[in-house]
């Protein structure tokens, strides 16, 4: 099956699949590189898979280990702990297991959350911290709109709302994730041709069980909770990059208020998936930052 970490492995010499149990549950990660351990952390409809072009360039540079969170790809899928707090520890676990006093870590999308989260409980143990155009949930989420604005150019986010529904995203999905998967990337990419059909089928395969649905939805379900909890997070002392493309202005407006060491990068022409789209120059923007 040519969607399976060990088929696609082949595509990225120097790499490796591995797994891992910590806090409970099984992690799927992929390490190659040498230097100092860089994490880096995928967000949804996406796998380890979203970091493929960025990967071979930082590995020169760093080693390079690409978590599938709780609930994606071929981590499990428990019933519970998607908090991105309890995420955090499952990532915190990982470092010590293996052998690391501190990493760099960052995330994109959901994995952006997991990487705040991170810096913020486990400070001793974060170096630097990368967020890849999405900040951390806190309490202007209650303020997204229900209906899409008249006349807006905003995206109405919609799979928000749909995935805080239990059970009947998998029931109505099982099957056809294909079609979300989509709709996401035609809307939130400026250049199309940047996600290949095959990349997508990779993500379908990945997303197309009830229990990926269930658990993916997850992530979107904890938002309450990983509000109440930013709330006690002090402010992150070491040096942070938020990296942009359509998300740069709500990265720029959240992570002023929760930093005091903080660079901030624009990806001209961009959507949200800056992974995808602009390869090359995320990743001079995360060597450059990371020294």
């Amino acid at each position: 099956m040519k969607y399976t970490n060990e088929a696609l492995i082949k595509s990225l010499p120097n790499f490796a699949n591995n797994y891992a149990e910590v806090n409970g549950t099984k992690l799927h990660y992929v390490e190659g590189g040498k230097g100092e351990p860089l994490i880096l952390i995928p967000g949804y409809p996406e796998t380890w898979w979203a970091y493929h072009k960025v990967m071979p360039i930082l590995a020169e540079k760093y080693f390079v280990i690409v978590v599938e969170m709780r609930g994606m790809g071929s981590s499990d899928k428990p019933a519970e702990g998607y908090e991105k707090k309890n995420m955090a520890k499952d990532i915190f676990e990982l470092v010590k297991q293996l052998g690391y006093e501190k990493v760099h870590i960052g995330g994109h999308d959901i994995g952006a959350h997991v990487a705040f989260s991170f810096a913020a409980n486990f400070p001793q143990s974060t170096s630097k911290l990368i967020m890849l155009d999405t900040p951390h949930p806190d309490a202007g989420m209650y303020q997204l709109p229900m209906l899409p604005m008249l006349g807006a150019t905003y995206l109405y986010p919609w799979w928000l709302a749909f995935n805080q529904v239990k059970e009947l995203p998998e029931q109505l999905l099982e099957g056809r994730m294909n079609m979300v998967i989509e709709w996401l990337f035609k809307n939130l990419l400026v250049d199309q041709n940047s996600l290949s059909d095959f990349d997508k089928e990779v993500y379908e395969f990945a997303y197309n069980s009830k229990d990926a649905i269930r658990s993916s939805n997850a992530w979107y379900q904890a938002f309450p909770q990983d509000i109440e909890d930013s709330k006690t997070y002090k402010k992150l002392d070491m040096p942070v990059l938020g990296i942009g493309g359509s998300g740069y202005g709500m990265l720029e407006m959240s992570l002023s208020n929760a930093t005091t060491d903080l660079q901030l990068k624009k990806v001209e022409d961009c959507g949200h998936f800056i992974l995808a789209e602009k390869p090359n120059e995320t990743a001079k923007c995360i060597i450059d930052f990371l020294g």
